[in-house]
């Protein structure tokens, strides 16, 4: 049941009235906006980013009054029942003022306040309908001005920014605060999302309402996992206490993450490189397992459950193939190819010596075989090098042999490039280097709270999924682009 009912048809002359008021007023606020930019320019004629400056300044109480009469009429026509339930509110008092910052200035609102018997709590129906959570003191689009600006770059930049673009003047302390709580929300409503995708009857309820996206063309589903380093303050200020304990004081720690994408929804630069047109992400912090149940969800919700084919792509580290083994059992597992050639070449440099010819003599035969169908002859080289190479080079030789033969079923380069599957996982490299342009900036460092949240808020926006958090952005962000 809606707290509101609609007052547009009431208020629809009232509006109109306003407006043809608004038109006549707009000749001579012409001529103001014109003089303004002219005192304001250094140029004999403004320009049209004067006049932009000056209407943007100009108009903006305009649209502060607006706005605040527009949420006030709302207030005024919400009605007082419970928004959990539908039940009337008991014990109801009017009157009850807040104050919030908008992206046009601050607005003030009258609203009424009262108890809902069956839910056992209070409410100001009117802040629910206008979406003013708790006691938060920004208005929707100013708290996804501060989560979006903060998930990319640092506070007093972030604040200077939408100062320059919004002339609103939100203190860098209020920013913070705000992207740490979008943050948490963030937090929240992945897990919430994850949940359904690892529930049995929920995972098949997100494949039905993705069926009109998915298409009924057979795809291919790509998985691609990786982590990279992220400096945190553990530890702070015990440095010297913890290091006469004798412990090394951490600092770096893993961030754990995957890209999801449909392998034909890509298309092709002017130069012929293949660019993905929309994938999901996952990055998080908190450890392997949070990562195998994030990816999880990822991949069904993009449309693992009716994939004809899925392909996990990834180094060699033994945790992704754990997890690839745990949660996508059926799926086609291939190491990434520039991984598998750097360890050839740590073998060539270990017998022939870094760097020289006789090591590139031995290494690119064995490069190409790998690549071109032939990985069985490069895994019997390596196995007869451990009988002819010398007691020096024996251990080294005999750790990357041992390195090939447990990826012996992950190394079909040839069958992957005539189906016009990745042979590497470039994508999560630069999922990893895209994530770190904001989290591996010189002096920073985070704690695991604070980067969490800001992933979250990261990924809900690279994913395509930003209206989640603020309905009224509508689908944007760059997997929707």
């Amino acid at each position: 049941m809606s707290c509101c009912s609609s007052p547009v048809a009431v208020d629809a002359v009232s509006f109109e009235v306003e407006r043809e008021s608004w038109c006549e007023d707009l000749v001579p606020c012409v001529k103001s906006v014109v003089n303004s930019a002219y005192a304001l320019s250094s140029c004999s004629e403004p320009g049209m980013g004067e006049l932009e400056e000056e209407i943007a300044r100009k108009g903006c109480e305009f649209q502060r009054q607006v706005l605040e009469k527009s949420c006030q009429l709302a207030a005024d026509n919400c009605r007082p029942v419970c928004p959990v339930c539908g039940g009337a509110l008991s014990r109801v008092s009017e009157g009850h003022e807040r104050t919030v910052e908008s992206r046009f200035g601050p607005i003030r609102i009258v609203r009424a306040y009262g108890y809902c018997r069956e839910c056992k709590q209070w409410f100001f129906p009117a802040d629910i309908v206008l979406g003013l959570s708790g006691k938060a003191t920004a208005s929707p689009t100013v708290q996804e001005a501060a989560a979006l600006t903060v998930s990319k770059m640092p506070v007093a930049d972030a604040h200077a920014v939408v100062k320059r673009l919004t002339g609103l003047e939100i203190s860098p302390a209020t920013m913070d605060r705000e992207a740490r709580r979008q943050g948490q929300r963030a937090e929240d409503l992945r897990e919430e999302l994850d949940a359904r995708a690892l529930d049995t009857r929920g995972r098949w309820e997100v494949t039905a309402e993705i069926r009109e996206e998915l298409g009924t063309a057979p795809f291919t589903l790509v998985i691609e996992i990786d982590a990279w380093n992220i400096r945190e303050r553990d530890g702070w200020g015990q440095t010297e206490e913890l290091v006469r304990r004798g412990e090394t004081p951490g600092r770096w720690h893993w961030a754990y993450g995957a890209t999801v994408f449909r392998l034909g929804e890509r298309a092709e630069t002017q130069s012929g490189r293949k660019m993905i047109l929309s994938r999901g992400y996952v990055m998080t912090r908190r450890g392997v397992d949070a990562l195998a149940d994030q990816v999880f969800g990822e991949a069904v919700r993009q449309g693992m459950l009716v994939a004809e084919h899925i392909l996990v792509v990834a180094d060699g580290a033994a945790w992704i193939w754990k997890i690839a083994e745990d949660r996508f059992p059926w799926a086609e597992k291939r190491l990434d190819f520039y991984h598998a050639s750097q360890h050839l070449w740590a073998v060539a440099n270990e017998i022939y010596g870094s760097g020289t010819s006789e090591a590139k003599a031995w290494v690119e035969p064995l490069l190409h075989q790998l690549r071109h169908g032939q990985e069985q002859k490069v895994l019997r080289t390596l196995e007869d090098l451990k009988k002819t190479v010398s007691r020096k080079h024996r251990k080294p030789v005999s750790r990357e042999a041992a390195y090939f033969e447990s990826h012996r079923d992950r190394l079909d380069y040839e069958t992957g490039a005539e189906a016009g599957e990745p042979i590497g996982s470039g994508a999560m490299e630069s999922t990893c280097r895209q994530y770190q342009c904001r989290f591996k900036r010189p002096g920073q460092y985070w704690s695991t709270d604070g980067d969490e949240a800001l992933f979250a808020l990261e990924t809900f926006w690279r994913s395509g999924r930003w209206h989640l958090l603020f309905p009224h952005a509508g689908m944007i962000g760059p997997a929707r682009n």
